[in-house]
């Protein structure tokens, strides 16, 4: 499930207005394909991605591993350290940033009480993502 920053849209108004437009569209799916998407439209690992101050929304998709959209076509697969043992419960994120950039290895991801240090950063092509999703007849995510 993909969470907004706050002020947003509440995700239960979202999922009902979704399933009301298009009632095929599956409202939960398999963990692991939504992983496995992600990672085959995940570049190499990089050292850092430029950072504006606010993200667009975000999407646990392991128990150490998110995707941060930083705007609408843009998402970068983060992989942390311990303690965040499962970002699957979290309901709410935050991200510290060095330099108005965010860095593996020196910057973290907050939730709860938890700061995880950011292990990997991976950009997603997430525009192609979302094209090779609507050719196959899919829903984009998100």
């Amino acid at each position: 499930m993909r969470y907004s920053t706050p002020g947003g849209v509440s995700i239960v108004a979202a999922l009902a207005l979704l399933a009301a437009c298009n009632p095929g569209i599956p409202v939960r799916q398999d963990p692991e394909q939504v992983r496995s998407r992600y990672q085959a439209y995940a570049g190499p690992a990089i050292d850092h991605f430029v950072w504006r101050g606010h993200y667009d929304g975000w999407e646990a998709v392991g128990r150490d591993q998110l995707v941060l959209f930083t705007s609408v076509n843009n998402a970068y697969l983060l992989t942390v350290s311990p303690p965040c043992h499962d970002l699957r419960t979290a309901e709410h994120l935050g991200l510290t940033a060095t330099a108005g950039s965010v860095y593996a290895r020196l910057d973290s991801i907050t939730t709860r009480n938890w700061r995880c240090r950011i292990l990997q950063i991976r950009r997603v092509d997430y525009r192609r993502m979302k094209a090779d999703l609507r050719r196959a007849g899919n829903p984009a995510p998100g």
